[in-house]
């Protein structure tokens, strides 16, 4: 999407524009006006003849010119009418302020699809409706009723809450904090959150992409986009709700597991977005990546004043899991040189209470100096010698001097320190409140670096029988039968790869132990019903049996016990299987998102992995490093790996499985949920087996 006749309009109609000041059209008008917009204004309203000195018109066609940009603030009921006249003059770009559409019922829905219909028809690009407008100061437009123009700056912001967006203006205004665009998004009819991260990320002014959603319109391609981005610049979101939407009732583990916010969290790990907790950690991080430079790697020197804030800073470095900067000989010979000698030479650098600003200069100079430092944390505490503002100037003389390395500040206190904050921030230094949050920047600006430093994304594709596959699902779409049973979701999971126990279905307690003395014991027996989900659950598995005896009695049992607990259930008769022994169960699963595709399942397998809700997912398809890491970020690695002499099992194995299950997956987007529930892996150099699975498909 090109957002230049938003950004860069030479004109701009105000269809609304109102004599009262109470009004949202006087206020849009007068913020356009206050701006210093160069280009033209054209107040349309029919009953005035000009507001604040401007001529009003009473159309938009008796402007006698197209506007390059329309911005519209009449009822509702009257916006489809401006939306076409709009339409007619061959306006491509247009506001719309107004409230009261979808999010008021059905008649203000049915007014959207009929903006919508015209503005497709005539080619016209749309932001809102209901939504606060776009302020871009650079160019000094501010078509919102948000407040004043705030200061340029590299900080591109979008918002799904227009009065989030008016709060976070007036904190940026008290603040200096300066932004490239800010869009107020409203209804998304047209022009949503993909559409403008695109257009963000092309932005040359815009630095760093933040922004606030409550939902995401069409997931896959947001992550797709956003994690070409996150290449070049970092985004940042805070995204509030869970999403219902292609809710079901889920009948597997995965699916049972999966919430709302599970998907958005896999999809913004996939994409490198950086989730922010509240506004304030997202401003604490916007600052640093539009101001300073992405750091080479996570070795972080300290310089203070003060022994406490500099031990608080080290403490906050070591659990976050940060290097701890290990200062060179020479660095310490030097800075021994010029300090008093009851300074501390190693990190943290506390060059003592009476310092003053000659002595943090030195000290700064000296320590980005040294190749094992890749960020430096300037902290001060305003005591009796302390000097705030000149420190300040020294800090940014040297950031200005040695513009490569990454340095943050940390001046504690208020009034004394005001105008010392006035001045790191002209020259481009962010200032934090604590180490604490200086540290938890630091972290996220390492992490982002180390995203993107990541080797790139290559998935395997394994040889596998999609002829097979593709009939076991098509039938069961073309029978309309949603649930696999477990003997063709085997049938499934064999075409590509995966071993399953031997065994067949038996219908008489004769034929069972017939079976059971073809494979070997002990054995497994588990009821055979498409109707039953959780056969465990109504009795329905039975293990470890270990001659023809047990096996026939279980089946006489199991066939009088089931019935009376799941009365509606299609029994076919009983599956014996070889029972599988390993030294872990697992569980490999699948849940498809709504929005963001197949979001993949590993835990701790069994009955459980509800309980225990140990687990971890990402979207599909997997590489082999997220594979593994899937496996990493759980409890039960620790377990995988061996503990306390235990013999570990194969890693490698377990990681090649969930890649294999994440191209079953992939290739057919009409399986909506599948766990493989236990997968019984070994130690190293064995093969796992898919002792049961579980499978749902429907048609696309």
């Amino acid at each position: 999407m090109s957002i230049e006749k938003f950004f860069n309009p030479k004109s701009v109609a105000i269809v609304g524009a109102s004599t009262q000041k109470t009004k949202v059209g006087y206020e849009i008008l007068l913020n356009m006006i206050e701006a210093g917009f160069p280009g033209k204004i054209f107040p349309v309203n029919h009953k005035a003849e000009s507001i604040e000195g401007l001529k009003c018109y009473p159309d938009l066609p008796s402007i006698g010119e197209v506007p390059d940009l329309v911005v519209i603030v009449v009822p509702a009921p009257v916006v489809p009418s401006i939306i076409l006249q709009a339409g007619k003059l061959g306006v491509k770009a247009v506001i719309i302020i107004t409230a009261g559409f979808k999010e008021v019922g059905k008649e203000g829905l049915a007014l959207e699809q009929q903006i919508s219909q015209t503005a497709s028809q005539y080619g016209i690009r749309v932001i809102g409706p209901n939504c606060l407008g776009i302020i871009a100061p650079s160019r000094k437009i501010n078509a919102s009723f948000g407040g004043d123009l705030p200061a340029e700056g590299g900080i591109g912001y979008l918002s799904q809450s227009g009065a989030l967006l008016a709060a976070i203006l007036d904190m940026a205004n008290a603040t200096g904090i300066g932004f490239s665009k800010l869009i107020s998004i409203g209804n998304k009819i047209d022009i949503n959150e993909l559409d403008l991260i695109s257009a963000l990320g092309e932005d040359p002014e815009t630095k760093v992409i933040a922004g606030y959603l409550e939902s995401i319109t069409d997931g896959n391609a947001f992550v797709r986009r956003a994690e070409q981005i996150s290449a070049t610049k970092p985004i940042l979101l805070i995204k509030s709700g869970g999403t219902s939407v292609g809710a079901k009732a889920a009948s597997s583990h995965t699916g049972s597991l999966a919430g709302g916010e599970t998907a958005y969290e896999a999809g913004f790990e996939r994409a490198g977005i950086i989730r922010c907790g509240s506004i304030e950690q997202q401003f604490q991080y916007a600052e640093a990546f539009a101001m300073q430079p992405l750091p080479a790697g996570n070795r972080v020197a300290v310089i203070t004043n003060a022994g406490g804030p500099g031990i608080m800073a080290a403490d906050a470095i070591e659990r976050e899991g940060l290097g701890f900067a290990q200062l060179s000989q020479a660095t310490k010979d030097k800075l021994a040189g010029f300090l008093p000698a009851a300074s501390n030479i190693q990190n943290p650098v506390d060059i003592l209470g009476d310092a003053l600003a000659d002595r943090y200069e030195f000290a700064l100079d000296t320590v980005l100096d040294d190749p094992g430092v890749d960020i430096a944390l300037v902290v001060l505490t305003p005591q009796a010698m302390t000097e705030c503002l000149p420190t300040a100037e020294a800090v940014a003389r040297v950031v200005k001097r040695k513009p490569k390395k990454t340095v943050l500040a940390c001046f504690l206190g208020a009034e004394k320190i005001a105008e010392a904050l006035t001045v790191l921030r002209a020259g481009g230094i962010p200032q934090y409140r604590s180490p604490e949050s200086a540290v938890d920047v630091i972290k996220a600006m390492s992490e982002h670096v180390r995203w993107r430093t990541k080797p790139k994304r290559v998935v395997r594709l394994f040889p596998v029988n999609r002829h097979k596959v593709e009939i076991i699902i098509e039938r069961h779409i073309r029978q309309g039968l949603r649930e696999v049973g477990e003997a063709e979701a085997k049938d499934v999971l064999e075409a590509y790869g995966f071993v399953t126990p031997k065994g067949s279905l038996a219908t008489s307690p004769e034929q069972a132990a017939n079976i059971a003395n073809q494979i070997g014991y002990p054995v497994v027996m588990k009821i055979w019903s498409r109707d039953i989900i959780h056969k465990s659950d109504v009795g329905g598995v039975k293990l470890g049996m270990r001659n023809a005896q047990e096996v026939m009695d279980a089946f006489d049992l199991m066939m009088y016990r089931v019935p009376k607990k799941a009365p509606d259930a299609q029994i076919l008769g009983v599956l014996v299987q070889q029972m599988c022994k390993g030294v872990r169960e697992v569980i490999l699963g699948m849940n498809r998102d709504p929005r963001f595709g197949p979001l993949m399942m590993f835990g701790m397998g069994g009955t459980m992995v509800e309980v225990m809700k140990d687990v971890s997912f990402y979207l599909a398809p997997l590489t082999a490093d997220e594979a593994k890491q899937m496996l990493i970020s759980t409890r039960t690695y620790k377990m995988l790996q061996g503990v306390r002499g235990e013999e570990g099992v194969d890693i490698e194995a377990i990681a090649e499985g969930l890649q294999r299950l994440s191209q079953l997956v992939t290739e057919y987007p009409q399986i909506q949920e599948l766990d493989i529930n236990p997968y019984v892996v070994g130690p190293r150099g064995t093969v796992p087996i898919a002792v049961d699975a579980r499978m749902s498909v429907e048609k696309e």
